[in-house]
């Protein structure tokens, strides 16, 4: 078995450095529900709705047995969607050369936004009231990130990013 020795000099290829991040989240919607707690939840409606399904079933009404167990599908489907939701995912990266969002949807969908750093607004209501946004704009283009946080999560992004840029702009002054 023969081994190529490394190849140094002008044919060879060096990979490019990628850039540092300075500034990284990731941002996804919260859900106080674990899995665990879903289950046992599920199991307990089940429970109570069997119990009075069956308790009119005895008394004649076999129609409402069947309306009990429809309540707990249209809850279990509830959930399932609330928990489909929670899985979007937004990330802000902030590099030596760009201010990359990543936005990707439940269903896998990937979309990305690219903002020239020195130029990015950072906009958002303090103190924030419910319906206050956390936007970023530049150069007659805006986005709206972290809406499904809570406004003062959105404020403590708001806040580091503008920090992150901030530190951007004076290395890029020093």
């Amino acid at each position: 078995m023969t081994t190529s020795p490394p190849r140094f000099g002008p044919a060879a290829k060096l990979a490019p450095r990628p850039p540092a991040l300075l500034f990284d989240a990731v941002l996804q919607p919260h859900r106080s529900l674990s899995p665990a707690g879903f289950l046992l939840l599920m199991l307990l409606i089940s429970g109570l709705s069997f119990v009075a399904g069956l308790l009119f079933l005895l008394q004649g009404a076999w129609p409402v047995f069947g309306f009990f167990g429809l309540d707990v599908l249209a809850i279990y489907l509830a959930f399932k969607l609330s928990y489909r939701s929670g899985r979007l995912v937004e990330t802000v990266q902030l590099t030596e050369t760009e201010l990359l969002i990543t936005r990707v949807q439940p269903s896998g969908r990937s979309r990305r936004w690219t903002f020239q750093p020195n130029w990015i607004q950072v906009r958002m209501d303090n103190p924030p009231e419910h319906h206050s946004q956390l936007t970023l704009s530049s150069h007659g283009r805006s986005l709206t990130i972290g809406s499904f946080l809570t406004p003062n999560e959105r404020v403590e992004i708001a806040v580091c990013l503008r920090d992150a840029l901030a530190r951007w702009r004076k290395l890029l002054t020093d």
